[in-house]
């Protein structure tokens, strides 16, 4: 199988879903899988991750929009996922007609308390697609192919309930235009994740020049613990989240000093707990979706490694994913930012010009968090990497992100 999550933000960037977008099999691999309207079986993908990984994992507070299609959507969805309906958004597309059937099907789903969202329907067939369109909660457009204010009288006098969100929301400015104008409840596309290219600030904020001379620190080739630990006591949130992750692998030691929590951490544990914390106190002024997105990409990018035949490179890569948007943190662009911490050459070359051996698991992730099956595949198939081990490298992150912030 493979998932991925891709965020739906409101007006204020803040994340108020996700879309849960999974395919069960390699379909290069297996051709009867691209037919239109073939299901993958009668389970929905999605439900089974949300199943087996529970729904907090994946979102500790946020509704999830699952993909159903034509066969599916009669399954027994109650049985395959135990996560309240409420939280559940049932995604659909025109492939599913507007037939008695699956009117019948859509009604008997919202009287189970499912929320219900369509995508894809072209403005043609809103006026054939009436008796559905009654039924759902959402509906996901481009916004580059209509008129938003006629669609926003359209939906206000016939869909009053209706919930509207753009996507492929690809730049900065439209976001910001998008939001102004109003009308859509909902944002998705790649706006939040696009490179700076010039700097939006001449200096660097003086508690995230603290977090940089730690950084440089620690990615030393053999740094000096005790002054490590100096920086660290400079600021009281990693003081207070040090001291949580010594308690945490040693109850009943008792921490006289900094210094004695990171010698009990010990170098390699400490680097990668710092570099980890730090770019999440970097990220405090930020969308907390980058927060998300960078560390994620670390972990899944340090689980990948030995898919990519780099297993000794897992450190690098960790940090390659980490930095993968420091642009977007320090408001630089990305040769000016790295320019500021300690990486080597090989995350350098991936990072800010594509290059080099790291740039290809780079490239990966980043069709991966899209969800660009048909590229996934190919580029599987190309490096003979199996299917399961990628799920498993992606899953596991999601849980060692969940473990981060959620074991306190």
């Amino acid at each position: 199988m493979l998932a991925t999550l891709i965020p739906l933000f409101d007006e204020t960037m803040t994340v108020k879903a996700y879309s849960l977008f999974a395919q069960k099999e390699n379909r290069l691999l297996n051709p009867s899988y691209l037919g239109p309207g073939i299901s993958e079986g009668v389970h929905v993908a999605g439900l089974d991750l949300i199943e087996s990984m529970g729904i907090e994992t994946l979102s500790a507070d946020k509704e999830i929009f699952v993909e159903v299609n034509n066969i599916s959507i009669f399954s027994n969805i109650d049985e395959q996922c135990k996560a309240p309906h409420e939280r559940l958004i049932l995604l659909v597309d025109h492939t599913i007609t507007p037939e008695e059937m699956y009117i019948k099907r859509f009604k008997e789903l919202k009287e189970k308390g499912f929320y219900l969202a369509i995508r894809k329907l072209p403005i043609e067939k809103f006026e054939e697609y009436q008796e559905v369109l009654r039924l759902m909660d959402y509906i996901l457009l481009d916004y580059k192919k209509l008129n938003i204010g006629n669609a926003k009288l359209f939906f206000n006098k016939y869909y009053p309930n209706m919930k509207m969100c753009a996507v492929n929301v690809d730049s900065q400015e439209d976001y910001e235009n998008l939001g102004k104008m109003g009308g859509f409840d909902l944002y998705e596309g790649k706006f939040f994740r696009l490179p700076v290219t010039a700097s939006k600030q001449t200096e660097v904020a003086p508690l995230k020049a603290n977090y940089i001379e730690l950084l440089n620190i620690v990615n030393d080739i053999d740094f000096d613990l005790s002054e490590a630990a100096d920086v660290i006591g400079k600021d009281t949130a990693l003081v207070i989240s040090l001291l949580k992750m010594v308690n945490r692998m040693s109850v009943n030691s008792e921490i006289t000093s900094i210094r004695h929590a990171a010698a009990m951490l010990g170098q390699k544990e400490l680097k990668k707990w710092i570099n980890t914390a730090v770019t999440n106190e970097l990220c405090a002024d930020r969308p907390s979706e980058i927060t998300r997105l960078s560390l994620l990409r670390a972990k899944f990018a340090e689980n990948l490694a030995p898919l990519f035949e780099m297993a000794i490179h897992s450190s690098e890569l960790f940090l390659m994913g980490l930095f993968s948007v420091l642009d977007l943190i320090l408001d630089k662009p990305m040769k000016e930012a790295l320019a500021m911490v300690n990486v080597s050459k090989s995350i350098e070359e991936a990072l800010i010009e594509d290059k080099g051996e790291f740039a290809a698991v780079l490239d990966f992730i980043r069709h991966y968090e899209s969800a660009s099956w048909q590229e996934v595949s190919r580029l599987m198939l190309l490096r003979n990497i199996d299917m399961d081990r990628v799920y498993n490298a992606y899953t596991e992150s999601l849980q060692w992100y969940r473990n981060l912030f959620g074991a306190e």
